[in-house]
């Protein structure tokens, strides 16, 4: 088993959104899909796409075109191979289009005793799903940034409670994606 590092950021966000994931070379893209949703903190309730050129992987969907790849059918290898020096992109959510840009950051043999996947760094909290992309993110931390706006308080009660972008809950997206890595976890032969 080859471990590749990568690291995930979402893109056009401020503070920044990032999380550094090591994954076998061999996952399959849908369970990728899976890792990356446990490190962000998503909710996996909205379709999504790889992307590295013009190569497209997704779910099969004859609503979304038939030039997508489907990801069940595809490995991590296979997207960094197709990207050659283009980007790789994951891109979650169609409506509310949240990029992720993906580098590929190091590749090399499992450190004994690890399980994979495995999430390895966590900068800033993911906006909450649904909000409304870009635009409707940047209202939202606008509103519960400040106790006189007149939407502070639906918006904090529809958030759950207070927001801090830069406080990721890393205990529980950690534990998200050990939980990924114990099912997986290669059965002993």
């Amino acid at each position: 088993m080859t471990i590749t590092r990568l690291k995930i950021t979402l893109e056009g966000i401020e503070p920044v959104v990032s999380r550094i994931l090591e994954v076998p070379t061999d996952i399959r893209l849908d369970r990728l899909h899976l890792v990356i949703q446990a490190a962000m903190g998503w909710e996996n309730a909205h379709l999504y796409e790889f992307m590295a050129g013009t190569v497209r992987w997704t779910l099969p969907d004859p609503a979304f075109g038939n030039d997508a790849l489907p990801v069940a059918k595809a490995k991590l290898a296979d997207l960094i191979d197709a990207a050659g020096a283009a980007p790789i992109r994951y891109v979650y959510d169609f409506g509310d289009d949240w990029a992720h840009a993906i580098e590929v950051n190091t590749i090399g043999d499992p450190a004994p005793g690890n399980l994979y996947p495995r999430l390895v760094d966590i900068t800033g909290r993911c906006p909450p799903e649904d909000v409304g992309g870009l635009p409707g993110y940047e209202h939202f931390l606008k509103a519960i940034g400040d106790k006189a706006h007149p939407e502070h308080e639906d918006l904090t009660e529809w958030a759950g409670g207070p927001f801090d972008p830069h406080v990721p809950d890393a205990d529980e997206l950690r534990s998200e994606v050990f939980k990924l890595a114990k099912k997986w976890k290669p059965k002993k032969t």
